[in-house]
C-alpha cells in the first residue's frame, strides 16, 4: 500500500514557538526556522482553521496575510485542533505529546473528548480525576520561558480559561481571556510593546468553516476580519517586534455523495471495541483477537474512501511523528483511517453534530497539512 509519509524537508509546527524563541535569545530553545536576529518581543498568532491552500485561494479576502505569505508548514497527523495546539505548546509531535486526536482511547479511563476534557460522545468533566498534566507531562515551551526569565503570556478565549485542552497543551506563563477580535488585538499590541513573548489564538475561522464549508461567503467574510485584526496589530507594530501567524490545520468541504455512515454499516462494528477519531481520521480499537478481521473490513468497506491501516503500519509511515512513546502507543487506534479526498467518516447516530457538519480536517491531504507561516517584523 502506497501510504502518505511527512516530508522531512518541509518546517513542522512544532517548530514555531522554538525557533521564536530563540531569535529573542532565550536559552535553552533551538533555532529551527530561518528568523532574523534580535527580536525584543514577539507573538505567536494562531488562526485556527486557516490552510496553506485556503489562504492562497483566498488572497483578494485577505490582502495583508498573503502579503505575508512566506514558508509552508506540516501540522502532522492528524491534522485537527486538540493534536496541533498540544503540538505547537510542547514543541513535540503527537507521538510524543500523546493526544492524538479530536478523541482517544486514554487507558483505565476509556474514549476521552480533549476540547472538552471529558467522556466521548458524552459524560461529567473529567478533570478532576483525570488531571490533564498527567495525559500530556510533557513541559510546554511556555513553562520552560517562563523558567528561563521570559515574560509569557497566553491570549485566548476566556471561556478556555483553565479548560483541560488549556492546562494539556498550553500551561506556563500568564492566561488572558479575552471576549472577542478587539480585545485580542489589544491585548497582543499590549504584550509587544513591553518586549514580551505571547501566544494568541482566534478561533472563528474554523468554526465558520465547518458549519458553512471552508470558501463559503460567511468565511471568506471571517477571513476579512483575520485579516484586518493581523492589519491592526502590524500597525502599532514596536522596533524589534516580530509577529508570526500560523495555524493548527487546514480544512475540506466534504463530498455529501462520499460520506460513509459508520454506524448504517454494521459490519464496520464487528470486534469493534470504540472508535474515535473524528469524520476524517478514525481510530478504531478492536476486541481481542479481531484485529486481522477488523483490518480486512475496514479496508474492503472503505476501498478509495481512506487509507486504513494498523496502529503499527501508521507509526511506520510516521504519521505520528519519528517517536511514538510506549504511553502513547495504546491511545492511537489498532486501526487508523485516514480519509481521502472530500470523503468522510461520520457516526450519525452517535455523533450527530459533529456528522452535520460541512468542512472537515483531521486526515493527511495536502489541503489539511499544510499551513502558512506568515512573518511581519517591526
Amino acid at each position: 500500500m502506497d501510504l502518505p509519509q511527512p516530508d522531512p524537508d518541509v518546517p513542522h509546527l512544532a517548530d514555531v514557538v522554538p525557533s521564536v524563541l530563540a531569535a529573542m535569545g532565550s536559552e535553552g530553545f533551538d533555532r529551527r526556522l530561518p528568523l532574523r536576529d534580535g527580536i525584543a518581543g514577539a507573538c505567536v498568532l494562531l488562526i485556527d482553521g486557516l490552510g496553506a491552500e485556503l489562504l492562497d485561494a483566498h488572497v483578494d479576502d485577505a490582502p495583508v496575510l498573503a502579503g505575508l505569505r512566506g514558508e509552508t508548514l506540516q501540522v502532522g497527523f492528524p491534522s485537527t485542533t486538540v493534536a496541533g495546539l498540544t503540538t505547537l505548546g510542547t514543541g513535540c509531535r503527537s507521538g510524543e505529546h500523546g493526544l492524538v486526536g479530536y478523541s482517544f482511547r486514554l487507558p483505565d479511563v476509556g474514549l476521552i473528548n480533549p476540547l472538552r476534557w471529558r467522556p466521548h460522545p458524552w459524560g461529567d468533566d473529567l478533570r478532576g480525576d483525570v488531571p490533564p498534566e498527567g495525559v500530556q507531562p510533557h513541559p510546554t515551551v511556555f513553562e520552560r520561558a517562563t523558567s528561563a526569565g521570559v515574560a509569557v503570556n497566553i491570549i485566548s478565549g476566556a471561556q478556555f480559561t483553565n479548560s483541560g485542552l488549556t492546562r494539556a497543551a498550553l500551561r506556563g506563563g500568564q492566561y488572558v481571556g479575552v471576549h472577542a477580535l478587539g480585545d485580542l488585538a489589544s491585548k497582543v499590541r499590549e504584550t509587544l510593546s513591553t518586549n514580551g513573548f505571547c501566544y494568541a489564538y482566534h478561533s472563528e475561522l474554523d468554526l465558520l468553516g465547518h458549519l458553512y464549508g471552508p470558501g463559503s461567503p460567511a468565511w471568506r467574510m471571517q477571513l476579512r476580519h483575520v485579516d484586518r485584526l493581523v492589519e491592526s496589530i502590524l500597525e502599532e507594530m514596536p522596533p524589534g517586534g516580530l509577529l508570526a501567524v500560523v495555524a493548527d490545520h487546514g480544512m475540506v468541504r466534504v463530498d455529501p455523495g462520499d460520506i460513509l455512515d459508520i454506524d448504517n454499516h454494521k459490519a464496520l462494528l464487528n470486534g469493534v471495541e470504540a472508535v474515535g477519531g473524528e469524520p476524517r481520521a478514525r481510530h478504531v480499537y478492536v476486541d481481542d483477537g479481531a484485529l486481522a478481521d477488523v483490518l480486512a473490513t475496514w479496508q474492503e468497506t472503505l476501498a478509495d474512501r481512506a487509507w486504513v491501516v494498523s496502529r503499527d503500519q501508521a507509526i511506520e509511515a510516521g504519521w505520528f511523528g519519528e517517536r511514538v512513546s510506549d504511553a502513547v502507543r495504546p491511545r492511537i487506534g489498532d486501526v487508523v483511517a485516514a480519509a481521502r479526498g472530500s470523503a468522510a467518516m461520520v457516526r450519525r447516530d452517535v455523533e450527530p453534530l459533529e456528522s452535520s457538519l460541512v468542512g472537515h480536517h483531521g486526515s493527511l491531504t495536502f489541503a489539511e497539512q499544510m499551513v502558512p507561516l506568515l512573518l511581519a517584523y517591526g
